[in-house]
């Protein structure tokens, strides 16, 4: 009888410890994977790095082949040096017009000035008719040639291609060319991070394709674990709180970890939408199970072991720190 109360008494206690320091050994230790992928095609003419090699941030890492965009660098470089001489050829015809413009006023001022003397004459017949009808015409004409000069001359002014402080025609070519080094510089694809290089599976000659992966880099400036407890502890656990860590790689070597946040949501079979309709599947027990929510919890240090993203942990959380 004093065996199986203190065998109660034992499970009470230990329900009211885990219910007070909630304890999970569904956990894994996460790290941050980026996706090692060309912003451009081509053939990969350099490897510099092998399978689970570390890596820092601006290494190296393969090299596309260059010469096709080197090829286009080198052509719109020389449209832009031609746009440049079109331009200059252009302001030259501004100079040109602008002074077509100015003999094509003067002649018009001119022709005005001689019929404004002819026809006071008229009247005392000192000229004819048909000279004064001729200095009409003639002045007539030189303000049509002088308005056809301006308008010459704004056309060419046009063609220039400034606005508000910017050659749009220069403009444009050069960002073809801005472009196109840029395209250029991404034929050397370096690290993003410091971590150690993963699911290589390529080798120098073969083909990478744009915005496609070829392999991985771990970033092990950051890991955390990813503990999963039922929704009927979350309640208990809150950012900024304490975990101790246990991982199975590293036995006999707690870490200390601070939750830095609960998951709100996880993926639900049940009731996923189908052609816009809920998917509601029978059911004919009873059962409830309770859903198990992530816990992200950041390591403060990582251990002297080796840590490797997906290793198997347990987490206990303290709620007194």
């Amino acid at each position: 009888m004093i065996s199986w109360i203190a065998a109660v008494i034992v499970v009470v206690m230990t329900l009211n410890v885990f219910s007070a320091y909630p304890r999970t050994s569904d956990a894994f230790v996460r790290a941050n994977i980026i996706g090692i992928a060309p912003h451009v095609a081509g053939m990969i003419v350099e490897l510099n790095v092998r399978d689970n090699q570390r890596v820092e941030a601006g290494e190296l890492l393969f090299v596309v082949d260059p010469r096709p965009y080197e090829a286009v660098v080198a052509e719109i470089s020389a449209t832009v040096a031609l746009t440049e001489l079109e331009i200059d050829a252009f302001r030259q015809a501004v100079h040109a017009a602008t002074a077509e413009l100015a003999k094509a006023k003067a002649v018009a001022v001119y022709a005005t000035d001689h019929l404004a003397r002819l026809e006071p004459l008229l009247e005392r017949r000192f000229v004819t008719p048909d000279e004064v009808q001729q200095a009409q015409s003639d002045a007539v004409a030189a303000e049509s040639a002088a308005h056809a000069a301006a308008a010459a001359v704004k056309r060419a002014e046009r063609l220039v291609g400034d606005e508000g402080g910017l050659n749009v025609r220069l403009a444009q070519v050069q960002a073809q060319l801005a472009n196109a080094e840029l395209n250029l510089s991404y034929c050397h694809v370096t690290a993003p991070v410091a971590g150690y290089v993963t699911n290589l599976n390529i080798v120098r000659g073969e083909y990478a394709n744009q915005g496609l992966q070829v392999f991985s880099i771990v970033d092990d400036s950051v890991w955390y674990v990813l503990a999963n407890y039922r929704e009927t502890l979350l309640d208990r656990i809150e950012p900024g709180m304490v975990a101790d860590i246990w991982l199975l790689a590293c036995p006999g070597r707690p870490l200390r970890g601070v939750v830095e946040g609960v998951s709100n949501a996880i993926y639900q079979s049940v009731g996923a939408n189908v052609d816009g309709l809920a998917d509601i599947a029978p059911a004919l027990d009873w059962v409830r199970l309770a859903q198990r929510f992530a816990v992200r919890i950041i390591l403060d240090d990582a251990p002297d072991c080796s840590m490797r993203s997906g290793s198997t942990a347990t987490v206990r959380i303290r709620p007194d720190g």
